[in-house]
């Protein structure tokens, strides 16, 4: 439920950077990466938060459920990580593949179909990610 009252929070964070960089140019993009460097810095301390603490409010735990709610947790990292990692390299192969496919198709418009697969091929890459998210959720 949190996530649907973030929706209006991105779209207006959004939509004031995009009205800062058209107005003020260079400064507000250098103002763009110090709120993302800042951020990310943010995103690190709480990972490492989240790695080197124990479980919140779980303090009955048995060391067995403690283990494998660890194992569930880590298992639950993993998958998205494989799904975050596929889909960027996937994205990186399809524009890649894609912008030689049109130079391709351009001079010779029969190509079209070989162009096509290849780009199918690269689009795989997400699809293992995928695959791989599934067998770690379903171990978890």
């Amino acid at each position: 439920m949190i996530w649907l009252l973030a929706v209006p929070a991105v779209f207006l964070a959004v939509a004031a950077t995009h009205w800062t960089t058209r107005r003020w140019g260079r400064r507000a993009l250098r103002l763009v990466l110090a709120v993302d460097g800042i951020l990310m810095i943010t995103a690190v301390v709480l990972l490492v938060l989240a790695f080197s603490g124990h479980p919140a409010g779980s303090p009955g735990l048995v060391p067995a459920a403690a283990e494998a709610s660890a194992k569930n947790g880590s298992a639950l990292i993993g998958a998205s990580i494989a799904v975050a990692g596929s889909s960027i390299g996937a994205a990186i192969a399809v524009a890649y593949t894609g912008s030689a496919a049109l130079a391709a198709m351009s001079e010779r418009p029969e190509l079209f179909g070989r162009a096509m697969v290849i780009v199918g091929l690269a689009e795989g890459i997400a699809i293992y990610g995928l695959i791989v998210a599934v067998i770690l959720i379903g171990q978890a």
